[in-house]
């Protein structure tokens, strides 16, 4: 529990200070991110609990990544992550889950995500910003990616690459688990309007 309670405080922090930068008031990222301004109070101030889905519209909507909003102060040159350290940010009714495992730093940033899907289970994504391009790798059994209505199949041993800013889905298939690394390149820069 204490752990959530620092994990909430450092998103709290991150909105906040990422919303500074931008110079948006709450009205404003409300509006571009299409989260209530109440939902925003209550983030800022380290209540509730925010969904992926909302966690992601933020983060575009900032021009940020997902774990720039999550993360604490760094901790040295080289960061070593365990998957069982990291919170799923995202649980799939099946028993799915996806987590942020870390993200890089610099200019352009890149986030690596380790994904499990259950067979039928599926996260369906919003469009990002323009200039994000998402990459899966499918480790072990098959998935059906799904970029603006078209359906691919990629299977264990098999990467695909698309563009982030138009509607895809992620869908376990076949009859055994899927196991995925995604990454999400992030373009340069603080975002402009939406």
């Amino acid at each position: 529990m204490a752990e959530t309670a620092a994990a909430l405080r450092s998103v709290a922090h991150n909105v906040r200070a990422a919303r500074i930068r931008a110079g948006l008031s709450l009205d404003e990222l409300s509006r571009r991110a299409q989260v209530s301004k109440g939902a925003l109070v209550g983030l800022e101030k380290a209540q509730g609990n925010p969904n992926l889905a909302t966690l992601v519209r933020l983060a575009d909507t900032l021009g940020i990544s997902v774990s720039a909003l999550m993360q604490g102060p760094p901790e040295g040159r080289v960061r070593v992550v365990s998957g069982d350290d990291v919170a799923p940010l995202w649980t799939g009714e099946r028993g799915g889950e996806a987590r942020l495992m870390l993200t890089t730093s610099g200019p352009a940033p890149v986030e690596v995500w380790r994904w499990r899907l259950e067979p039928g289970e599926e996260y369906p994504s919003h469009p990002h910003q323009a200039g994000v391009v998402e990459t899966v790798s499918v480790t072990s059994g098959r998935m059906t990616l799904i970029v603006d209505g078209a359906e691919h199949t990629v299977a264990a041993g098999q990467t695909a690459t698309f563009d982030g800013d138009t509607a895809h889905t992620y869908r376990g298939a076949g009859t055994e688990t899927c196991h995925l690394i995604m990454t999400v390149h992030l373009p340069p820069g603080p975002a402009t309007t939406r």
